[in-house]
C-alpha cells in the first residue's frame, strides 16, 4: 500500500464524512494500493476506512498474487469458485462492519454486479459516487509519474522519428499504424497504447482509421498515438505534409499550430481550466474555422489516458502544479481533411514545462 497517499485518502474521507471507500480493479486500486488486479466475473473489492486497515475481497485462486501485492497491512477475506461471491461478499459485510456506513463508491467502474452485493450485506448504508463525494483523487501528479510519463513521450518520440526515416506514400493508414507499432516495441514500449493514422479526406474525423486508403501525395497525415510505461501513458499527436501540399491546407495547419501554442502559453497555476480551451478556440474561430473545431481542447492524463482536468467551456477547476493534461486543438473540413497537434503539459510553480518535444512546425516527408 502506498501510505502517503492512504493517508490523504483518509483526511479526505474524513472532511467528506466517508466512512468507507470501496474500489475495483483498476486506475484507482492501482494508485493506492499498488494492486494491478484485473476485473473478472470473480468480484475483487479493496476498502479503505478512516481509523482501521484496508481490507481486500479476492477470489481464492488470486489470493496469493494479492497478498504478494498488498503486503502486511492489509486484512484479506477471500471466498473459493464453490462457495460464490456472495459468501465473500457476506464475510466482509460483517467484519468491516459496513451496515449503516457512509460508502464511496467507483459511478464510473463499479458494476452492479458488486454494487448490488454489497447492498445486500451492508444494511441501512448510503452509497455515494466518489467522483463526486472525493473528486480528483490522482489530479496531482508527483514527480514518479510525471518520470513515468516522460519515458513513455520519450519513447514515442523516438518511435515517431524512426517511422519518418522510411517513405510513407504508397502505403495504407493501416499500414503505417502497423509500421508503428513495430516502432513502439523496438523503442521499449511496454505496452502501445492507441493509434489513430488518418490522411487526405479521413483527416476529416478526428477519430476515424486507420483504413486502407493509400497515402497520396498532397495529403495531410495525422497522426495520434501514445504508449504506457509503468502504467503512465503518452498522448501525441502530429500532422505532416506528404510532399507538395495546397495553401489552404497549409493554412489550415499553420492555424491549428498557432492554436496550440495559444493554449499552451496561457498554461499556468490559478487559472481556470476553461481559459486553455478559450485561448486555443480564440485563434482557430478568428481564422474563421470555429466550427470546425468541435471537441475540448484538453484533457488530464494519468493512470487513465483521459482523466480530469478536462479543458473545456464551463470548467472553472482552477489548474494547480503537478496536473499533466493535453492540449489538442483540430479542425477538420468534410471532403477536405483535417490537421491537429496535440503537446503534454505539466503545471509547474511558476508556469509550465511541456514534456513533448516534437517539432510543430509542418514537416513535408515522402
Amino acid at each position: 500500500m502506498v501510505e502517503h497517499r492512504l493517508r490523504r485518502l483518509a483526511e479526505r474521507q474524513r472532511a467528506a464524512g466517508i466512512d468507507c471507500v470501496a474500489l475495483m480493479p483498476g486506475p484507482n486500486m492501482q494508485y493506492m494500493g499498488g494492486l494491478t488486479l484485473f476485473m473478472s466475473e470473480r468480484p475483487i473489492v479493496a476498502f479503505f476506512f478512516l481509523d482501521r486497515r484496508p481490507a481486500l475481497l479476492v477470489p481464492a485462486l488470486e489470493r496469493g498474487r494479492a497478498e504478494a501485492m498488498a503486503g502486511p497491512g492489509v486484512d484479506l477475506y477471500s471466498y473459493t469458485d464453490e462457495e460464490g461471491a456472495a459468501v465473500g461478499f457476506a464475510r466482509v459485510g460483517e467484519a468491516l462492519r459496513l451496515a449503516g456506513q457512509r460508502i464511496a463508491v467507483e459511478y464510473l467502474h463499479m458494476r452492479v454486479l458488486e454494487l448490488r452485493a454489497l447492498e445486500a450485506v451492508a444494511p441501512g448504508a448510503q452509497f455515494v459516487a466518489l467522483e463526486q463525494a472525493l473528486p480528483g483523487l490522482r489530479i496531482i501528479k508527483d514527480q514518479d509519474e510525471v518520470g513515468s510519463m516522460r519515458k513513455a513521450i520519450a519513447i514515442t518520440e523516438d518511435a515517431l522519428g524512426a517511422l519518418l526515416s522510411r517513405p510513407l506514400a504508397g502505403l495504407s493508414e493501416r499500414e503505417i499504424a502497423g509500421r508503428l507499432a513495430q516502432e513502439f516495441m523496438a523503442a521499449g514500449a511496454q505496452r502501445v497504447g492507441f493509434i489513430i493514422v488518418v490522411a487526405g479526406p479521413n483527416g476529416a474525423d478526428p477519430h476515424a482509421g486507420p483504413s486502407d486508403r493509400p497515402v497520396q501525395a498532397g495529403d495531410l497525415i495525422t497522426i495520434d498515438c501514445g504508449v504506457t510505461h509503468d502504467g503512465y501513458p503518452s498522448d501525441i499527436t502530429r500532422t505532416f505534409a506528404v510532399g507538395e501540399t495546397s495553401p489552404q491546407l497549409k493554412r489550415i495547419y499553420d492555424v491549428v499550430r498557432r492554436a496550440n501554442e495559444a493554449g499552451t502559453l496561457v498554461t499556468r497555476p490559478g487559472i481556470e481550466a476553461q481559459e486553455v480551451d478559450r485561448a486555443a478556440r480564440r485563434v482557430i474561430a478568428d481564422a474563421g474555422y470555429g466550427k470546425y473545431f468541435f471537441h475540448r481542447t484538453g484533457h488530464g492524463l494519468g493512470l487513465e489516458g483521459h482523466e480530469p482536468p478536462y479543458m473545456v467551456e464551463g470548467n472553472t477547476e482552477r489548474l494547480e502544479p503537478g496536473m499533466v493534461f493535453t492540449v489538442e486543438p483540430g479542425v477538420y473540413i468534410p471532403g477536405v481533411g483535417g490537421a491537429r497537434v496535440e503537446d503534454n503539459l505539466v503545471v509547474t510553480q511558476n508556469g509550465f514545462e511541456c514534456l513533448t518535444r516534437f517539432p510543430r512546425e509542418l514537416m513535408v516527408i515522402s
